[in-house]
C-alpha cells in the first residue's frame, strides 16, 4: 500500500526492540482487544515498552510524508475513547481486512489512552504496509503532560513508561498523500509549505515546535470568516481561509485536504467548496459534546463514503455516500 520498505527483521533489531516476535504481537493485540470484555489491560510495563521500541523502529523505516494507495479508511481524533475505536473496527473491519490511516490525537482527555495507543502501535508493527498512524498535536510531551496521558501512565504504570511513549511518537510521520490526490495531516496548512519535500526532510525524532511548518501541520485550523492567513485563537499556529485551501490544492494538484483536530457535530464536515474535510472519530467527546464520530472510506476510484457513529448510548451507524468527482 505504501512505497516505504518493510523494516528488516534482523537479530540486532529484535534485541533493541524487546524481542517482539509475531506471536508476541498477535497475543498483545488479542489482549488489548479483550479489554472490552474483561475491563482490565493485562500487559506488563515490559510488554508495552518493547512494543514502543519496536514501533519506533518501524516509524523511522518509513518516510515522514507517506505515499499511500487506496482503498483506505481514514479516522480522526480518538482521545483515549478505546471502545469507540473498537466500534470503528467492528464496522470497518479489523486489520488486515481493511487498510487504515489515523490522523492523530490518540491520547488525552479519554479514560483509556493507553489501550488506544497500544492497539494502534501493535497493528502498526503487525501490518506495517497496511496500517498507518500520523502524529497529532497531542502526541507531544508538553501537551499530554497536561491533558491526561501523563497522569494515566503515572497512575497505571510509571512515569518512565510515559517517557517511552514520548520517544515513540516523537518518530511518527506527520502527513500522507493518498494516490497523489488526497493530502492528509492532523491540523492543517502552513504558510511555510512550498514543497512536499519540506515535509519529507523534517528530522526525527523531534518534539513539536512552537511555530513553523511542523507546528502548523499539527495545529492549524480552517476559518470560514477569513481570507488568507490569520492568528489562531488557540494561541498556537495559524488559521487559513477557503481561498488558501483553493490555492493549495491547485498548486499541488490535489483534490482534497483531509484533516482532523476539531470537534464537528456530524463527525465530518466539508469546507472550501468540498476541497477540505475535517474528520473527528470520538463521539460524545469527553462526555460533554453531542457530536457524532466518523470514519471516511476511500475506495480504489477515490469515491468517499462515511461511517458515522451517532452520539447516543445506543450507538447506531449510518452510511452517507459522497462522490467527490476525483
Amino acid at each position: 500500500m505504501t512505497h516505504a520498505t518493510t523494516p528488516p527483521h534482523n537479530g540486532q533489531q529484535h534485541r533493541n526492540s524487546g524481542m517482539l516476535d509475531p506471536a508476541n504481537i498477535d497475543q498483545m493485540i488479542l489482549t488489548i482487544i479483550e479489554v472490552r470484555r474483561v475491563k482490565q489491560l493485562h500487559l506488563t510495563e515490559a510488554d508495552i515498552r518493547a512494543l514502543c521500541l519496536r514501533c519506533r523502529d518501524v516509524f523511522l523505516q518509513q518516510p515522514m510524508l507517506l505515499e499511500l494507495s487506496a482503498p483506505v479508511k481514514i479516522c480522526g481524533d480518538l482521545h483515549g475513547q478505546f471502545t469507540d475505536l473498537l466500534r470503528m473496527f467492528d464496522y470497518g473491519g479489523y486489520p488486515p481486512a481493511s487498510n487504515y490511516l489515523f490522523l492523530g490525537d490518540y491520547v488525552d482527555r479519554g479514560k483509556q489512552s493507553i489501550e488506544t495507543l497500544c492497539l494502534l502501535l501493535a497493528y502498526k508493527v503487525k501490518f506495517p504496509q497496511n496500517f498507518f498512524v500520523l502524529r497529532g498535536n497531542h502526541e507531544s510531551a508538553g501537551i499530554n503532560r497536561i491533558y491526561g496521558f501523563y497522569d494515566e501512565c503515572k497512575r497505571r504504570y510509571t512515569i518512565k513508561l510515559w517517557r517511552t511513549f514520548v520517544d515513540c511518537y516523537n518518530c511518527m510521520p506527520v502527513a500522507a498523500i493518498v494516490d497523489t490526490k488526497i493530502f492528509c495531516c492532523h491540523g492543517g496548512l502552513s504558510p511555510e509549505l512550498n514543497s512536499m519535500a519540506q515535509i519529507t526532510k523534517l528530522q526525527r525524532p523531534c518534539e513539536v515546535p512552537d511555530k513553523g511548518l511542523l507546528c502548523d501541520l499539527l495545529w492549524a485550523d480552517p476559518d470560514a470568516k477569513i481570507m488568507g492567513w490569520s492568528d489562531n485563537d488557540r494561541g498556537v499556529s495559524v488559521t487559513f481561509g477557503a481561498d488558501t485551501v483553493g490555492k493549495f490544492v491547485h498548486r499541488f494538484k490535489f483534490d482534497l485536504v483531509c484533516r482532523a483536530h476539531q470537534v464537528v457535530e456530524d463527525g465530518y464536515e466539508f469546507f472550501a467548496k468540498r476541497q477540505l474535510i475535517t474528520i473527528f472519530s470520538a463521539p460524545n467527546y469527553c462526555g460533554e459534546f453531542d457530536n457524532a464520530g466518523a470514519m471516511m472510506s476511500v475506495d480504489e476510484s477515490l469515491m468517499c463514503s462515511f461511517f458515522v457513529l451517532k452520539p447516543s448510548k445506543k450507538v447506531g451507524l449510518r452510511k452517507v455516500e459522497h462522490l467527490l468527482g476525483l
